[in-house]
């Protein structure tokens, strides 16, 4: 590694600070928005990648099927910044924030509107390069009282500080719900809250590997800390200056693209387990389930198709249908859509080399392949050995859409869900068309899942005109937000999963991905006993995302009735998502329209609540509820901090009143989900009618008024 440093005078206008390095590479940082700078470095050669599918700032509008150019300014207002030149450091100053670069080093100095020190580059070295590794290093100062949070679905606490993370989607089944890394996604973004209060963000614009030192790693001659290291991709990173977490969350969000409104039945309650769909009498089984769910009275908004459909023994071949297993699927489909429930199916991304598409495709050039020859790239896949579909590849774009309305749609399906997505190719020698650019594949993996999910988007579209659009992705970048929802993909039932994954959807949702979830009930492992089962139903009721998923080796599935002592209290928990369903879309489209967090930690809401940083179970659900699930086995009650700030809590099922700013023992018994309404919060109630199961599109019956 060889560290960075400036020739010639420091270049700036009111728009930007510029200085050259040797070589003929520049350092330039650009004023976009009041409270967005970007930062890059260009090489003389240009850029490794000139494309960017991840900024979107223009509402309502995509970033081109081939991606953005990366200088591109469209969507930004570039404002003009105050320029200070003081003893040979330059400062830019806008309304929120400050930049300052010295005269002899390449460190910038980032402060907030009240000078409070934001982001310090390492006075001893901040950019470094290595010409062996083509690797590049951006080294922060770090204080021990920073916070450090983001980087999408990581394990853990959610204070990321001391840490070393990495950014490299991995198929992930069974990770260690406390400190498993990485998991599926490649989320580069860190929102800080530096020892001086100030909250900012930086997201590096990268689709290649980083690793993340969060104050892990220590040198002597260095002082403290931190730094990120980009794997042979480029320097380009965006700093968002905001008063709260809420306002660099929101920016960060916007700068994305926006979340996407699902559809209003894609909030209830989901079901699927991949033990019904591929059962040998699976069709059956699965119409068996229709008429269980019907007589218990438990509603359901949809049923997710496991892989099993397309399976042939452990094998899955993408939009294929086993017809020993369904022999009229369609019938069964509209069945499900009779009995209220709207259908999803597994598609992946991976041909078997025994596929019946297989030969087509790899004469067209459709998939992953070599340098040299052009070969497809085989890597294993479910008991096999697979090529990983090129979604940069426009015949293989035309194909996948095809196929997903001739074999998934027509039959009556409503939704792709994209699975299995992270290519995680490892052959150096891969690369993708690139769209007629050849892209490598160490810096091209996350955007394959970005591209299959969007492909997928389209294609519902243009199946169900002028329809809301909804679908699932395990897998993906910054973008795929405007694309799916998604979930911490592969956990393991034990009581540990059901804590750390609470940690793992807050985030998530920290990180600009808000409509999340869980695998309601451990998608591995042993069947939850069903103490467990109930708290992990309880806990999940009022995420984003509630699907009841599995895949247990003793042939038992996820559903409601598995443990018959507290199917009752099943029942109760997924009825009082749909009491709340109204709430719970409004709190959809406040993330939509003001890119807010469906779920957050409390410090989100009550920054200044410096209680509201340690780490605990408990979320917010919107601005107006707190929901503090039960996660350790036997307790029958349990302790909860309700943030100051309001006049009071209310006890949503008691109406009794709690003082804030207070810890208070709360009973907790097997049938209750402790939830808090804040003073003067009006939570509207929907109810099904008289005799009817809830559903999703149920009238508001009530609003309740907590407290004056």
């Amino acid at each position: 590694m060889k560290t960075l440093l400036p020739i010639g005078p420091i270049q700036a206008d009111s728009h930007g600070v510029h200085r050259e390095l040797p070589g003929g590479a520049r350092l330039s940082v650009d004023i976009l928005e009041p409270a967005l700078a970007r930062v890059r470095l260009r090489p003389k050669g240009g850029y490794r990648e000139p494309r960017t599918w991840a900024i979107a700032p223009q509402a309502g509008q995509d970033v081109p099927w081939h991606g953005r150019n990366r200088d591109d300014r469209s969507g930004f207002s570039c404002p003009q910044a105050q320029v200070t030149h003081t003893e040979g450091k330059v400062t830019l100053r806008t309304e929120a924030m400050s930049v300052a670069m010295g005269a002899d080093t390449l460190a910038l100095r980032w402060t907030d509107a009240q000078s409070r020190s934001m982001l310090e580059d390492r006075a001893s070295g901040a950019y470094m390069a290595s010409r062996r590794l083509g690797a590049v290093r951006h080294y922060l100062q770090r204080e021990p009282g920073d916070r450090y949070y983001g980087l999408g679905d990581k394990t853990g606490p959610l204070n990321l500080h001391g840490r070393r993370l990495r950014t490299l989607a991995m198929d992930a089944l069974g990770y260690d719900p406390r400190s498993g890394d990485p998991l599926y996604k490649h989320w580069p973004f860190v929102l800080s809250r530096s020892s001086t209060g100030a909250w900012c963000g930086i997201y590096y614009d990268t689709l290649a590997p980083c690793t993340f030192d969060l104050g892990c790693e220590h040198d002597n001659y260095h002082g403290l800390y931190r730094h990120v290291e980009i794997d042979d991709g480029d320097l380009d990173y965006y700093v968002i200056a905001g008063v709260s977490p809420a306002d660099v969350i929101a920016s960060f969000t916007r700068l994305i693209g926006g979340t996407r409104l699902p559809p209003r039945w894609s909030l209830g309650y989901a079901q699927t387990a991949m033990g019904l769909a591929d059962a040998p009498d699976a069709q059956q089984q699965l119409d068996s389930f229709i008429s269980r769910i019907e007589q218990q009275g438990i509603p359901c908004s949809a049923f997710h198709y496991g892989s099993g459909y397309s399976s042939r023994g452990k094998r899955r071949y993408v939009f294929t249908w086993n017809n020993d297993k369904f022999p009229d699927p369609k019938t069964l489909n509209a069945r499900f859509h009779a009995a209220g429930m709207q259908v999803v199916a597994n598609i992946k991304p991976c041909l078997l080399d025994d596929h019946p598409a297989y030969p087509q495709l790899a004469q067209q050039g459709g998939f992953i392949h070599d340098m040299q020859g052009k070969q497809p790239v085989l890597e294993p896949f479910w008991d096999g050995m697979g090529a990983h579909l090129d979604f940069t590849h426009p015949q293989t774009i035309a194909w996948w859409q095809q196929q997903l309305r001739q074999q998934v749609l027509d039959y009556g399906i409503d939704v792709g869900w994209n699975d299995n997505n992270e290519y995680a190719i490892l052959d150096d020698d891969a690369q993708c068309d690139g769209f007629g650019t050849p892209m490598p594949m160490h810096r091209a993996r996350p955007l394959h899942g970005l591209l299959m999910t969007r492909a997928s988007v389209e294609a519902q579209q243009q199946h169900a005109p002028g329809e809301p659009v909804y679908s699932v992705s395990r897998a993906g970048p910054p973008g795929i937000q405007r694309y799916a929802q998604t979930w911490s993909g592969d956990n393991t039932t034990s009581w540990e999963s059901l804590r750390w994954n609470i940690r793992t959807g807050l985030q998530m949702s920290l990180s600009g991905l808000f409509n999340v979830g869980h695998d309601v009930g451990g998608f591995a492992g042993p069947s939850p006993e069903p103490e467990l089962f109930l708290r992990w139903v309880q806990a999940c009721c009022l995420n984003p995302r509630m699907v009841m998923n599995s895949w247990k080796a003793d042939g038992t599935n996820n559903v409601p009735w598995l443990h018959p002592e507290v199917t009752e209290h099943v029942a109760a928990a997924i009825r009082l998502r749909y009491t709340l369903m109204p709430y719970l879309w409004s709190l959809f489209e406040r993330a939509s329209s003001h890119h807010e967090p469906i779920i957050r930690p409390t410090f989100y809401d009550f920054p200044d609540d410096e209680e509201c940083f340690a780490d605990c179970d408990d979320f917010m659900l919107g601005a107006d509820l707190l929901v503090a699930p039960v996660v350790e086995r036997g307790a029958v009650s349990r302790s909860v901090y309700l943030p100051a700030g309001p006049a009071a809590w209310y006890d949503f099922s008691s109406g009794a009143r709690l003082q804030a700013g207070q810890r208070h023992t709360v009973p907790a018994p097997l049938s209750s989900l402790p939830l808090f309404a804040r003073a003067g919060a009006r939570i509207a109630l929907a109810a099904a009618a008289e005799g009817k199961v809830a559903r999703h599109d149920d009238p508001i019956v009530e609003v309740r008024q907590f407290g004056p």
